[in-house]
């Protein structure tokens, strides 16, 4: 009997996975949908309307963004796990929508990022700039950890809200330099720039996407990049040791897209690949650098990875640092 359902199953086997593949081979047929938890006109949506508008080229079919901001993320995840699972709905994350959130918040979130969620695509690395006004007194970071303690933690830092990346970052700064700052959180990452670009706000730790046009514009000035070595994009900018800052001290953050979970392998498997062409091509990888962020070719299995880990480490590092949200 065994040996029977054995020799069955074998048989049948083909004719199983056949239509999936053929979805696979056929995928996509409609226009494919990526929620952005993000506000058009950031760096981040720009790395993703570029990515879907090479997409469209490949698929012979429209990428639409559909940006749901606010509500911590909490909005566009939401969507996106209610979304059919059928690779024709994606959802664009950072790192701290599967890594951070799980442990900022003391309510339970709307959606658990491994059981509802399985990673379609791996997109770039983002490098983090030491951001103040363009004209600052600081020429370096002792200068401005000098100026902290001096104000006694009066000199203020911006963030898009509290246990956003910016606010994670800058409380990692502060806890590696042993001065106390006072956070001023802001609704979106763009005001809290600008008003750095006005002098109305002390520093903030900024991406290149964003900050970067009103840096080459003159209007911020960065102090140094949060990584071992200067990025491409910004030669001129040194690197945090070299800048005077804590030796070593890494605030590299990753970007890529999750599906619904329960869409075939086959069909995952098709996205990551075109994705991973997309990124390698020439224009995009440019693109991609100008604004200080690092392509990330990669397979799934290496974003599971990394969502494995880091939802450890930064579990870890909330706990030290004392962020939480009710």
């Amino acid at each position: 009997m065994r040996l029977f359902r054995g020799l069955l199953f074998a048989a049948l086997f083909p004719l199983l996975v056949a239509p999936t593949l053929a979805g696979a081979q056929s995928f996509p047929d409609k226009p494919v949908r990526v929620i952005s938890p993000f506000p058009t006109g950031t760096g981040i949506d720009a790395v993703m309307r570029l990515v879907g508008e090479r997409l469209s080229r490949i698929w012979h079919q429209p990428v639409i963004i559909d940006n749901r901001p606010g509500g911590n993320g909490f909005i566009a995840m939401s969507a996106a796990k209610r979304a059919p699972a059928d690779g024709y709905t994606l959802v664009q994350i950072d790192y701290g929508l599967v890594t951070v959130s799980p442990h900022l918040f003391a309510r339970t979130i709307p959606y658990d990022p491994q059981k509802d969620f399985e990673p379609a695509a791996p997109m770039f690395w983002a490098y983090w700039f030491i951001c103040v006004p363009a004209d600052t007194k600081f020429k370096n970071i002792p200068d401005m950890i000098a100026e902290a303690k001096d104000r006694n933690g009066t000199l203020t830092y911006g963030s898009s809200g509290i246990g956003s990346p910016m606010h994670l970052q800058a409380a990692m700064f502060e806890d590696a330099t042993g001065v106390r700052m006072t956070h001023v959180p802001y609704k979106d990452t763009q005001q809290a720039i600008i008003d750095i670009s006005r002098g109305e706000l002390g520093w903030a730790v900024a991406s290149g996407g964003t900050a970067g046009p009103l840096q080459k514009a003159k209007k911020v000035k960065f102090l140094a990049v949060a990584s071992p070595q200067r990025h491409p994009a910004f030669p001129d900018i040194p690197t945090m040791t070299e800048a005077g800052g804590p030796q070593n001290f890494d605030l590299r953050t990753w970007n890529g897209l999750l599906a619904p979970k329960g869409v075939p392998k086959p069909i995952l498997d098709k996205i990551n690949a075109d994705i991973n062409r997309v990124l390698a091509e020439p224009h995009v990888r440019e693109r991609l650098l100008e604004m200080a962020f690092d392509p990330w070719p990669a397979t799934r299995s290496d974003v599971a990875d990394l969502m494995r880990i880091d939802l450890q480490r930064y579990g870890d590092l909330m706990k030290h640092l004392k962020i939480s949200l009710d």
